[in-house]
Order: structure tokens, then C-alpha cells, then sequence
């Protein structure tokens, strides 16, 4: 009797955990359709947009001048995720047909010259804030990749990546021992968005960043209820304030602690998200804005594929995919302004999509 009501059990738990597996598959043909957007544009220099601060007329100069690590993809964030897209595909499918072609334009530009450029401009006076913290999360999630990467070829590269990181790692301390208040945006400056991926990074490889991290979430999310979801998404979004806010404290906290945390946070959103959550809508592929929120989709459903594994939340996961599928199956649409940095989210959706075991 008991050896009947064990497979019981068993069967049952198994039909569970495979009712809230998502249904996505990261898969050759993905990887295949991917891995073009930023192949294409790593090395592509025009259009671009620098956002830096001139401090006379000697930093005039182009873009493969200023940064010759990180100048394709229009930005220099872009450019860094771009970088980690390719190196996460090679990571997942070690015998990628165009494995020699990616490597031979990872390997020009990762160099120990370009990153001691790379360096410089970090510590111009002028620009010594540049790219915070966005850029900087996406450099540490480039280095976290590297790391991981089991490949005769990766250990060089991350060798020549270090001193930057390292750099960037101290800036991240120190910003957010001077930032009182959290920033809460949809876009680039989000800080639990920050703080989320150098969290992921920060925790294997550098316990300072990792303590201050856990300790400036508490701060300033802790005491947070009721985010208002349903006011999301602003017009210009590619981040979600409150699913960015949820995924950070969900690392940071204990499970039962995160469960507490959350029913104040978004009351009811557990039992029903699709009430909280409507898929956006883009309008215009070719405005640059627009755009986001196309990776808006992609990052609400990387958020979700996080809370709903770790809850045993199929409506999260549900909804996760519905999130990925309508952004991904609209993603060549031949305009640049989505098409040199949505890959890199569409890839870390998918990432996280397979995390059910995590």
C-alpha cells in the first residue's frame, strides 16, 4: 500500500513540475536565428550614438577610436551584450557551425590593448560615470559568461576582460554606497536591474560588491507594498520597475522571506498575473524608443520564469512565454533601432526559461 501511494505521489509531482516547465526550447534553430543580430553588428560602427562628455577637441575621435573593444551595435552597452550573446550561444552549442567566425571577431576585439583603451576612457574625468549602471551590469554578466565558458580559448579572454571588470566592479561599490534613493525607471539607470545582474556576477567573485549589494536592496526595497503594477508600461520602457524590484529581492532574500515580501509587494498577482500584466504592444519597429518594448516582453518574461519556478507558479510561467512569443516572432524586422540589442534579451529569456532546476 505504501509502495502504491509512493508512485502516486511520484506521478503526480512529476505531472506538476512538467505542467509549470515552459514550454520554450533554447535550441539549435534559436541559436541559429540569433546569434546573427549580434554577429552582424559587433564590429558594425555606424549608426552611432556615444553619449560621452567632451572635455576639449582631442575626444573627437570615432567610435572604433574611443572604445576598439566595445563600438559596433550603435552604443556601447549594446555592443558589451552583444559580446555576451555570442559567448552564451558558444557556451550552449560547443560546436556551433559559425564557432571559428565568432571567435575570430571575439578574439580582435577583446585584446589586452583595446581593454587598456577601454580603461582610459572609464577613468577620463569626464566620463568617469559612464555607462552606470546599465553598462556596467552587462560587463559584469560579459565576464560571469567567460568564466563559464569551457573553452581553451574563453581563459584568455576573460584574462584580457579582468582589469576593466575589476574596474567596474569598485565603481559599482562606490555608487551605491553615495546612491540614498533607489532609481525606479523603466530604462537604462534601474538600479534593481543593476543590482540583479552584478548580484549574479558578484556573488562568485566578489564578496564586497556582493555584501553591498544585499545590503542597498534591503534598504531601499524592504518596506516597499503595492507596487503599481497596473500602471505598467510607460511608453518607453524596456525594464519593468516593479518585476526588476521582485527579481533583485527574490536573490538577496531568503525563499520564505521573498514569499512574505512579495504578497505585500503585489498582492493577488500570484494567484492571477495576466490580470497585472497585458503583453505590450509595439507600434513602430523603426523609433529607437518604440523599440523597447519589444525588450520589455523579453525581460518581464526572464522576471517571471524566476518567480514562477521558484514558486511553483505555472500562470507566472504561462505567461512568461506568451510574454517571449510575441516579441520573438517579430524580431527580424530588418530595423536596426531593435534589431542590434534584443537578441541579447531574447537570449537571456531563454536562459531562464531552462532555470527550472535553479
Amino acid at each position: 500500500m505504501k509502495f502504491k501511494l509512493t508512485i502516486i505521489l511520484l506521478i503526480m509531482c512529476s505531472a506538476r513540475l512538467i505542467a509549470q516547465q515552459s514550454t520554450l526550447d533554447f535550441d539549435l534553430k534559436k541559436a541559429n536565428y540569433l546569434y546573427h543580430f549580434a554577429y552582424e553588428c559587433i564590429d558594425q560602427e555606424y549608426p552611432n550614438k556615444l553619449g560621452q562628455v567632451l572635455g576639449d577637441d582631442s575626444y573627437l575621435a570615432p567610435p572604433r577610436v574611443l572604445h576598439p573593444a566595445f563600438y559596433g551595435c550603435f552604443d556601447w552597452h549594446s555592443s558589451v551584450h552583444g559580446h555576451w550573446t555570442l559567448v552564451t550561444i558558444l557556451t550552449e552549442f560547443p560546436d556551433f557551425e559559425y564557432r571559428n567566425e565568432i571567435l575570430a571577431k571575439l578574439q580582435k576585439n577583446i585584446t589586452k590593448e583595446n581593454i587598456e583603451k577601454e580603461i582610459a576612457y572609464f577613468d577620463d574625468e569626464h566620463n568617469n560615470t559612464y555607462e552606470r549602471t546599465y553598462g556596467w551590469a552587462w560587463l559584469l554578466k560579459l565576464d560571469e559568461a567567460l568564466r563559464e565558458w569551457d573553452a581553451p580559448e574563453a581563459k584568455n579572454l576573460q584574462q584580457n576582460l579582468s582589469p576593466l571588470v575589476e574596474l567596474i566592479s569598485g565603481k559599482f561599490t562606490e555608487f551605491l554606497d553615495k546612491l540614498v534613493y533607489p532609481i525606479r525607471i523603466g530604462e537604462h539607470s534601474n538600479i534593481a536591474f543593476g543590482m540583479s545582474f552584478a548580484y549574479d556576477w558578484a556573488k562568485k567573485y566578489d564578496n564586497v560588491l556582493a555584501t553591498k549589494i544585499e545590503e542597498k536592496a534591503r534598504e531601499y526595497y524592504l518596506n516597499d507594498c503595492q507596487c503599481p503594477l497596473t500602471w505598467e508600461p510607460g511608453g518607453f520602457d524596456f525594464l519593468s520597475p516593479c518585476l526588476q524590484e521582485a527579481s533583485i529581492m527574490q536573490k538577496v532574500l531568503g525563499e520564505q522571506e521573498f514569499k512574505k515580501w512579495l504578497k505585500k509587494f503585489l498582492p493577488k498577482f500570484e494567484k492571477n498575473p495576466e490580470t497585472f500584466l497585458e503583453i505590450a504592444v509595439v507600434t513602430d519597429r523603426s523609433d529607437g524608443k518604440l523599440a523597447h518594448l519589444d525588450g520589455l516582453n523579453f525581460s518581464r518574461a526572464w522576471c517571471l520564469y524566476e518567480m514562477g519556478y521558484a514558486l511553483q507558479n505555472s500562470k507566472m510561467i504561462e505567461l512568461a512565454d506568451k510574454h517571449f512569443h510575441y516579441s520573438y516572432d517579430k524580431m527580424d524586422s530588418g530595423e536596426y533601432a531593435g534589431a542590434h540589442w534584443l537578441a541579447s534579451f531574447a537570449v537571456y529569456a531563454l536562459e531562464k526559461s531552462m532555470d527550472a532546476d535553479n
